[in-house]
């Protein structure tokens, strides 16, 4: 799947294709991993991963959606979106960081958008990441004691922990305005990571038009002397590190 991801890429580089992937989801779903899963093996020239951090005082005042156009890919690029326009239906109205009166123009209001960005040519893929309660509250300890993923534990995950059933509620209000013939929504069960990620680049390859594009063929001819070794020509010592073994 990874060679077809590259043969994706190499399509939409050719054709001038604009292609965007939302990724959404329970807190610890695995949203990240399932982005990576994407872009592992692509040009990050070409792929680029948004992920915007709460809008600035300037961007508090903008249309809702304007600081998200921005990002938006241009002809041969691939953009994935870790969360995206979609926390307005979710963590913003769970949290009450917005009014019901502004989550409701939001629900309005996004269908509409997706349907200019579709029929504008972008090839729009929309992704839920599902987890029980239980496999969640794992993972967030997980983070808890793991120093090197403590950083992933926010304040508004632990403060999340008691709305699992205001964020299914906000989620299936989300799904029942949202969910569109040019804009559907695709639900992935995360609580299997690995088979989550599979199941998705899977799904995300199945949907796309027929992408084969056969690489450019590259002239590559001996070189033609030996090889040089690398020189140095510099004041410090180049340092070569030698692993020692258990008994050294």
């Amino acid at each position: 799947m990874q060679a077809e991801l590259v043969g994706m890429a190499r399509w939409a580089k050719a054709t001038g294709q604009r292609i965007v992937v939302i990724f959404e989801g329970r807190d610890t779903a695995g949203k990240g991993g399932a982005i990576q899963a994407v872009r592992e093996a692509l040009n990050p020239r070409q792929c680029r991963v948004v992920a915007l951090s709460k809008p600035n005082e300037a961007e508090q005042t903008q249309w809702y959606f304007q600081r998200y156009i921005t990002h938006l890919p241009s002809a041969g690029e691939i953009v994935l979106f870790d969360r995206s326009w979609y926390n307005r239906a979710g963590v913003e109205k769970v949290m009450g960081y917005a009014s019901p009166e502004q989550v409701a123009a939001f629900l309005a209001q996004a269908p509409l958008f997706e349907k200019q960005l579709v029929e504008d040519g972008i090839l729009l893929f929309k992704y839920w990441l599902g987890t029980d309660q239980a496999e969640q509250e794992e993972r967030l300890r997980e983070r808890l004691e793991d120093p090197l993923k403590r950083w992933k534990l926010s304040p508004v995950d632990l403060a999340a922990r008691d709305k699992y059933d205001a964020y299914t509620e906000a989620r299936e209000a989300m799904l029942a305005a949202t969910h569109t013939d040019w804009a559907p929504w695709t639900l992935v069960d995360f609580n299997d990571q690995k088979r989550g990620r599979l199941t998705l680049v899977r799904d995300l390859l199945d949907r796309l038009p027929d992408t084969q594009v056969e690489p450019t063929e590259i002239d590559y001819p001996p070189l033609g002397r030996e090889p040089l070794p690398e020189r140095y020509s510099v004041l410090q010592p180049i340092v070569n590190y030698t692993p020692v073994d258990e008994a050294g």
